[in-house]
């Protein structure tokens, strides 16, 4: 895991007060994601204008152009028309003689000139009442509403430019900061050469795998849209700029890294998205299909919206951060005295909605993580059990609703529909809470269970309570504007834009509300103001954007190894025993879990895996929750366990090597890993082993 070390050139103040990188990398990167949140605002503002519009001018789709004035005659003499008709001669010529003559029946001459004219006649009406509809005031509405519509067009075919661009900015960013997501910091010298050669490589091949996806698409088709020409090119010139940063990194060697080193302990420290390249590229290579990875990354545009919204996600996380509404939550349980593991406990179950709204457990982690661990260690929490309740912050929520990765499955799976699967949710959530506060209250309690007196918890909590008002406030006020003002619920498909405008009320509110104040003890409220709350919350987003949306674009493409491979062809397309199947399909999520991202992995194993249990005689239902858990347990696992990285990565390396020099027993040395693994790992099996008992035979 690397460390978050700035480069000396990106710490040195430049202009204006911020560093090289606040310019180059976190102010473009804040911009692209404020774009995001305004172009996805646009639509509902749209919405509404077109219904305040018919609200205020009856028919007013019909006023949203110029009406075109009708070419024919309505004040078209009719006899004379009858009589021109009567006299006109066949124009089928020589042919009347052998179809047989047919004599012109003058009534129905008259009736269909009467019926033309008339409908001339309601053309004209019709061009007039438009005509006279159309007043200086509703041009002027007009011309704004079909603003916001040109507004919405260019964000909808932007969206995966802003993908590319935001992917690319922020990857530069993780590499210039020695940022990505590894096993391990780079500590020493050899250390240092080995990540980053590797890292040069990887970066290598994603950009020759670009050019030859680029020339294959052109040589195949060569009426290649300028769009899709657009596309290819930024993939490729953000690799090649990925490559001379790692080149860059490579060769300027930073301070303060130990001499020597160990080559094992060395591979640790490459990055885990340049050791899903070094794979996959290889493996496509050795296939004769060097373009797959550029192909497999190409297929993250088709879910642009969804990994700009992890972009958006993060940064809510890191504005979070910037406020003082974790540190007042806590407040709040702080006059009970709960021991250090019931307030583990708490922090966990308070994560669950929060983790449903975000959509996987990941991305709660680097959203979250770090204050979940600051608030947990102020509180007195030890290192090894903040460390476990921070990895395992993002695990419960995900079976609960609006969860986006459960609607995800029921999209792609129609035998399961999203109230059967949040229905048995709540069940899940449930046992895998009960586990998690079970194994943390007993397994290694260190603490007494000397909980306040109510009488003097209560009135303290009440008074505790009173700082969240204006928050609650803040945030109602923001909901209930997007509910009526532009009829938006709350929900999982709109969170991701109306969370960063909460977040901005907030740091608004405190911005006023906090200046030149001081707490009980007398000294100033530490609040930087809102400009540099958003700067700062920017700055930590870039890295890590760059290094999760790398990760999972990488994961994908490992998705693809499997799927080309044919692996799961070598298993058996179904089993005559569903406990046999379950416990297969058992290693196989966990695995699974291990190595991909949540979304990749449920496009993979709908694919793959689902039909296996289906037809093994295991239940949809069943089955879903049963992977949705193996998933979670997957990112707790060791060797990856990426959600412990994730939790790493957040933290700050200091922290974690601080845990493990920690003295006592195995498991208090090693309680970060080994309480998620007891308890998602025992809920794993009932959630597997016990409903087979009820509708297996």
């Amino acid at each position: 895991m690397s460390v978050n070390t700035l480069s000396s050139q990106g710490a040195s103040v430049g202009a204006g007060g911020r560093t090289v990188r606040e310019w180059f990398s976190s102010l473009p990167a804040c911009l692209l994601l404020l774009a995001v949140v305004l172009f996805s605002t646009s639509s509902d503002i749209h919405n509404q204008m077109l219904r305040g519009g018919e609200q205020l001018w009856s028919g007013y789709y019909k006023l949203r152009s110029d009406p075109v004035e009708p070419t024919c005659n309505p004040n078209r003499d009719i006899e004379a028309a009858v009589a021109a008709e009567m006299a006109r001669e066949s124009d089928l010529g020589a042919m009347a003689d052998l179809l047989g003559a047919v004599e012109k029946n003058p009534a129905d001459v008259r009736r269909s000139i009467e019926r033309s004219v008339a409908d001339c006649q309601a053309s004209h009406a019709v061009y007039q009442e438009v005509k006279d509809k159309l007043t200086p005031s509703v041009r002027a509405y007009r011309a704004v509403e079909l603003f916001v519509a040109d507004v919405i067009a260019f964000g909808l075919e932007s969206q995966r430019y802003i993908l590319i661009i935001l992917v690319m900015l922020c990857a530069v960013t993780a590499t210039l900061t020695r940022h990505h997501i590894a096993m391990r910091a780079m500590e020493t010298t050899l250390d240092h050469k080995v990540s980053l050669t590797l890292q040069t490589i990887a970066n290598a091949m994603l950009l020759g795998s670009s050019l030859i996806f680029r020339a294959n698409t052109v040589g195949a088709d060569a009426s290649v849209s300028a769009e899709e020409m657009l596309l290819h090119n930024l993939w490729i010139t953000g690799f090649a700029v990925l490559t001379l940063a790692s080149l860059y990194r490579l060769i300027r060697v930073p301070e303060g890294l130990a001499p020597g080193g160990s080559f094992n302990k060395a591979l640790l420290a490459v990055p885990l998205y340049t050791v899903m390249c070094l794979i996959s590229g290889t493996y496509f290579a050795m296939i004769g299909h060097a373009s797959g990875i550029g192909i497999y990354l190409g297929k993250m545009m088709e879910l642009a919206d969804m990994f700009l919204n992890v972009g958006l996600y993060v940064w809510v996380g890191m504005m979070l951060k910037q406020t003082r509404l974790a540190t007042l939550v806590f407040n709040v349980f702080r006059p009970w005295r709960l021991p250090p593991e019931m307030l583990a406990v708490v922090a966990v179950l308070v994560a669950v909605v929060p983790t449903a709204y975000t959509g996987a457990s990941g991305i709660f982690v680097i959203a979250a993580g770090a204050v979940i661990y600051s608030e947990l260690r102020a509180a007195g929490a030890r290192r090894q059990l903040a460390l476990a309740a921070t990895a395992m912050s993002g695990s419960l929520g995900v079976v609960i609703r609006p969860c986006l990765l459960v609607v995800v499955i029921a999209y792609l799976n129609r035998e399961v529909t999203t109230d059967e699967l949040f229905g048995w949710g709540i069940w899940v959530f449930a046992l895998t809470a009960l586990m998690f506060t079970t194994v943390a209250l007993t397994v290694n309690r260190q603490s007494q269970f000397n909980l306040a007196p109510v009488n003097e918890a209560m009135p303290a909590m009440l008074a505790a309570l009173r700082p969240l008002i204006p928050y609650v406030l803040v945030i109602i006020s923001v909901v209930l504007f997007y509910r009526w003002a532009l009829d938006v619920r709350m929900d999982e498909f709109s969170a991701p834009r109306l969370l960063p405008v909460i977040m901005f009320a907030i740091l608004l509110y405190e911005h006023f509300s906090l200046k030149g104040r001081k707490d009980r003890d007398g000294a100033e409220f530490n609040h930087q103001g809102l400009e540099r709350s958003v700067r700062g919350a920017t700055n930590d987003t870039t890295a890590e954007i760059g290094a999760l949306l790398l990760l999972l674009g990488l994961s994908v493409s490992i998705g693809g190894v499997i799927e080309r491979s044919h692996i799961m062809e070598s298993f058996p397309q179904s089993f005559d025993s569903a406990w046999s199947a379950m416990l297969l399909m058992v290693v196989i999520l966990v695995i699974l879990g291990m190595i991909m991202d949540a979304f990749g992995a449920v496009i993979l194993v709908s694919a793959t895996v689902a039909t296996i249990a289906y037809s093994s005689g295991i239940h949809p239902v069943h089955f879903w929750m049963v992977t949705l858990v193996a998933f979670e347990l997957g990112y707790l696992s060791p060797p990856v366990a990426l959600n412990h990285l994730l939790t790493r990565q957040v933290v700050g390396e200091a922290e974690v090597v601080a845990a493990l020099k920690e003295p006592g027993t195995f498991y208090q040395r090693h309680e970060r890993v080994i309480m998620p693994l007891i308890a998602m790992g025992i809920s794993l099996v009932l959630v597997a082993f016990v409903p087979l008992m009820f509708y297996a035979s």
